[in-house]
């Protein structure tokens, strides 16, 4: 790059993008091998101060190795490799105090296939070991979860198919509505992770038509009780007019019955369900209280994440993905949702959901 110093960017161009506006880290060095670009995310990730990065020898600057310790510079050979290579794929390599980085590199070559510019980006790959921890974790519990449904299922179906005539008709209906419950169970399980898959996925569809909130939580009550829970368990209180709300009704039911689910399974006392409108009436509230314990404020924060439990949850099953769900749902309504403790004591999760209109109907 004649009449250009090492370590000397040209002069901006109005409306550009410029190296420290860039979230990943980024190292661009010449022709002799000098950097003379070292963005702010990558002085972040490396440690590296740019007046250390600028001028010298990229190779010094950003010593990179590969899982087995070897240099990751001499295996490339940047400048001295094959004249074609365009590009290295991301990687993960490390510098020498052991930090992670995502890596990849590309080639700027003149009409002679010598290089003019060699680009390398860097990112923390933190975040991706953070996404593979809990894709484990996800494989760890969706067979836990699954094993025990499926042990019973397999169990009582192989006694009845082998024994049959030595059971009597109670026997054999306790065994079949055992079967019965643990598919259930099973089909549970499935749904929550096809959720969190298209939550993940910004993947969600919405259908929406007007829906009577209030009928909505009615009807959660009334099949709590039908499956056995005592009518006093539960308080509903409706409070002003609504605005009409357009939502997905299949998924506010979701939403209403894993939060009922949570305070019947983990709080105390009675469960009220508040529906009024919001702050600013362009929309409803909806507060779902208990008189458990409630929620710790050092945990306040970390409820909405897959895998979550209360300090009960141990011995009360469940897999963590309930509430993180919810949140998912609710955001896909443009609503927010938030925890707090209720004003009896235990916990009070509260979401908002914005009233809509019918040319938003599709989401």
């Amino acid at each position: 790059m004649p009449g250009r110093r090492a370590g000397h960017a040209d002069p901006p161009v109005p409306g550009a993008v410029e190296p420290d506006d860039l979230p990943d880290g980024l190292l661009v060095a010449g022709p002799d091998g000098l950097v003379e670009v070292f963005n702010a995310a990558a002085r972040r990730l490396t440690g590296v101060a740019a007046d250390a990065a600028l001028g010298s020898d990229f190779r010094d600057v950003l010593p990179l190795h590969d899982a087995e310790g070897r240099d990751w510079w001499k295996c490339a050979a940047p400048y001295d490799g094959l004249n074609t290579r365009s590009r290295h794929p991301e990687q993960t390599l490390f510098l020498p105090d052991g930090t992670e980085l995502l890596v990849s590199a590309a080639y700027r070559r003149d009409g002679a296939g010598r290089v003019e510019r060699f680009t390398v980006t860097l990112r923390d790959a933190a975040r991706r070991a953070r996404r593979e921890r809990d894709r484990a974790d996800l494989v760890s519990t969706v067979a836990h979860e699954l094993r025990s449904p499926l042990t019973s299922v397999k169990g009582f179906t192989a006694t009845l198919l082998a024994k049959w005539h030595r059971f009597n008709d109670d026997q054999k209906l306790v065994m079949l509505e055992t079967v019965n419950a643990d598919a259930d169970r099973v089909t549970r399980l499935i749904t929550e992770l096809l959720d969190v898959s298209r939550i993940e996925a910004g993947r969600l569809e919405m259908r929406r038509q007007v829906v009577d909130l209030a009928e909505e939580v009615r009807k959660i009550i009334a099949g709590r009780v039908a499956a056995g829970d005592p009518a006093d368990r539960f308080r509903f209180e409706a409070r002003g007019e609504l605005p009409e709300l357009w939502l997905d009704p299949d998924k506010m039911d979701q939403v209403l019955g894993n939060l009922v689910e949570n305070a019947v399974r983990h709080g105390a006392g009675t469960v009220t369900i508040v529906v009024e409108p919001d702050a600013h009436k362009e929309g409803a509230a909806v507060s779902v209280r208990d008189e458990g314990e409630g929620i710790p404020p050092e945990a306040a924060q970390r409820v909405f994440r897959q895998f979550w439990r209360g300090p009960a949850s141990g011995r009360r099953g469940g897999t963590g993905l309930g509430l993180y769900i919810v949140k998912g749902l609710v955001e896909a309504h443009g609503g927010t949702i938030t925890v707090r403790r209720a004003p009896g004591g235990g916990a009070e999760f509260r979401f908002t959901v914005p009233a809509g209109a019918p040319d938003h109907a599709t989401a």
